[in-house]
């Protein structure tokens, strides 16, 4: 696979995606609506996490839970993963059914993992859910489920994130409640009770990224899912509240590093 390659590859199971990347490509801060588990197959990476600054080399389990801000960038030369991203609802099923009946973690604790056991697991679902055929169905299901109790049972961590601010949160709710509406500093202030520059320093502190930085996260959010429905990319622009096409691939591309067509290939 050559430098800066990124494949989207597709996935047997309905909610899971699979991506493959080898890349030189340093992410700005941003979030995934989704869980994500994969494994570093060479070289290294740093990045900054909602659970701190980490590294991963290769054969090192990494991690990211829903909406959890973090970058990252290479360690020398590039490197090359693998990764499954999983709607939430999967992996807050099985974490339930891992805790026999209670609430089980809400949150995958480490954002790197190093078990040479969980990697080789992580290997062999990967295969499977690229693999179309119908015989790796209860090998999917078991690898799964497994996977979900090794990452979420790994010792230490906080299962909760630092709770936000009720006058952040009051801000943030502005923008999550219509992502495409227009909204101002001021409007945030007002809905806050804070001052334009206490909202902004505020809303900073708790979420990791600047309100419009968080606006236009949200609005990448949306023409995701409209691009895995099948919504021609223009369209999907439109309607996730970008200029135009071009302006919604660029920042598809800064925050995952692949094209929304390549994105759109893998659901074709």
């Amino acid at each position: 696979m050559a430098k800066n390659q990124f494949r989207m590859l597709r996935s047997a199971l309905s909610g899971v995606e699979a991506v493959e990347a080898e890349t030189r490509h340093s992410f700005s801060r941003h979030t995934h609506e989704q869980f994500g588990i994969g494994l570093v197959s060479s070289g290294a990476q740093k990045s900054l996490s909602g659970r701190g600054m980490v590294e991963a080399a290769a054969g090192d389990i990494i991690t990211v839970n829903p909406n959890e801000v973090h970058d990252g960038a290479p360690i020398g030369d590039g490197r090359s993963w693998r990764i499954l991203y999983f709607d939430p609802e999967i992996v807050a099923g099985l974490s339930r059914e891992i805790g026999e009946g209670g609430p089980g973690r809400q949150e995958i604790p480490h954002p790197v993992i190093r078990n040479r056991a969980i990697a080789a697991r992580f290997e062999i679902l990967f295969g499977a859910v690229t693999e179309s055929g119908s015989g790796y169905g209860l090998l999917r299901e078991q690898l799964l489920l497994q996977l979900v109790a090794d990452v979420m049972r790994e010792r230490g961590g906080s299962d909760e994130r630092p709770p936000v601010p009720a006058s952040i949160r009051a801000a943030r709710d502005l923008i999550d409640d219509d992502p495409l509406a227009a909204v101002s500093l001021a409007d945030l202030a007002g809905e806050s009770g804070l001052s334009r520059f206490q909202v902004l320093r505020g809303f900073a502190r708790a979420t990791g990224l600047t309100p419009h930085a968080y606006l236009v996260q949200a609005r990448i959010h949306i023409a995701r899912r409209l691009i895995a429905q099948g919504m021609p990319l223009a369209e999907a622009a439109f309607a996730s509240g970008f200029a135009d096409q071009s302006h919604m691939t660029r920042v598809f591309v800064r925050k995952y590093g692949l094209s929304p067509r390549l994105y759109a290939g893998a659901f074709l």
